[in-house]
């Protein structure tokens, strides 16, 4: 693999799985199914690889199909459902039909969300309503039809893919980062309610990541850098670390929480920025 410049945007496709394959030699997930939002492109995309390739079967849903029905044709134990996150009956009958396929899921990751930047005195209320559509109610609907079926079976897990942005203002981010920040107070609550279950809730919270979200806001090539430099004038502190984080870097956050190894933690939420909110 050629040598990555930090700051720089890799060659690869945005919205693809990660370059950096994850992990495989191992069943850690084997006889697990794992039912994975927004996994058409980006992080969600290499959340799903990364548990096929631990042996999970995995049901990648997004609202378009494209992505997810690449990921089943390249990966044996990923199966793809076309769900809407905000449309309770879509979640509903999509959770119904991937546990009749494939099982009872055991972990569920939520990542689908959307970005719509701007002041807050110009947003829309079609901007403020859609963006928590996703990035709330669509973690509430999904987690309350999966949730119910753990808490039958006094099992399982909970992965929501939040924002370091739910932890510090953002300028021109208010809708987005709100909806996160709601998304995390939801998981954490929930978390909460189902521990007498045994089932685990809680949160990874990236910063600036390399995905078409990200690059969507990037305007000319020296971009990336002033991600990783920060920006004085709106109040952002830059990266420590000095790198934007690639997609892999949050799945193998997620697959650590829905592993075994953190079976004593819940209602956490991990920040993984490379230091870009000092915390």
């Amino acid at each position: 693999m050629p040598e990555h410049i930090p700051g720089q945007p890799s060659e690869r496709t945005p919205g693809r799985p990660s370059d950096r394959a994850p992990r495989d030699g191992s069943a850690e997930f084997s006889g697990r199914t794992v039912l994975v939002t927004g996994a058409g492109q980006g992080i969600g995309a290499s959340v799903a690889t990364s548990f096929a390739a631990l042996g999970a079967r995995v049901a990648a849903t997004d609202l378009r199909t494209d992505g997810i029905e690449g990921l089943a044709a390249e990966h044996p134990g990923i199966t793809a459902y076309a769900m809407d996150v905000t449309d309770r009956r879509s979640v509903d009958d999509t959770v119904a039909k991937a546990e009749a396929d494939l099982g009872p899921i055991d972990v569920l990751v939520n990542v689908a969300g959307v970005l719509r930047p701007g002041p807050t005195v110009e947003l829309s209320d079609e901007d403020w309503a859609f963006t928590f559509a996703v990035n709330s109610t669509g973690v509430f609907h999904t987690s309350r039809a999966v949730g119910a079926g753990m808490t039958e079976r006094a099992s399982g897990c909970i992965v929501t893919v939040g924002s370091n942005a739910a932890g510090v203002p953002r300028a021109n981010m208010a809708a987005y980062a709100a909806s996160k920040a709601a998304a995390a107070a939801f998981t954490k609550c929930l978390g909460l309610e189902l521990a007498p279950y045994g089932i685990r809730c809680n949160v990874v919270a990236p910063g600036s990541t390399d995905t078409a979200m990200q690059r969507s806001l990037w305007t000319d090539e020296q971009a990336p850098q002033r991600v990783i430099d920060g920006d004085l004038a709106t109040y952002r502190t830059g990266i420590p670390l000095g790198r934007i984080a690639d997609p892999q870097d949050i799945a193998d956050s997620v697959v650590f929480l829905a592993s075994d190894r953190a079976r004593h933690i819940t209602m956490q939420e991990l920040y993984v920025d490379g230091g870009a909110t000092l915390r």
